[in-house]
């Protein structure tokens, strides 16, 4: 993990916050005002971008860039994750 946030401050990322979600919790379509490159370190997640839906797991990375649109489903266990944003 010290390696992903390593990387991520290098390449530009000024915030790294860890995420952590309840089990079946779901996130309807939304967006954010900085970019995300994200490691999941738990549990699993379907994360919907347009019309393309990703399923990760840990050791999953994923990308959103700044305002675009996704929504999110967490699994049974829920799901933790490492994101770095980029304001």
């Amino acid at each position: 993990m010290s390696d992903f946030k390593s990387a991520r401050l290098s390449e530009g990322f000024d915030e790294l916050a860890e995420r952590v979600w309840q089990p079946n919790q779901v996130v309807r379509a939304h967006s954010h005002p900085f970019a995300v490159h994200a490691l999941v370190t738990a549990g699993e997640m379907w994360l919907t971008i347009s019309d393309r839906t990703l399923h990760l797991v840990a050791g999953d990375e994923f990308q959103l860039a700044r305002n675009e649109v996704h929504a999110e489903v967490y699994g049974t266990d829920g799901a933790t994750y490492l994101a770095a944003r980029k304001h």
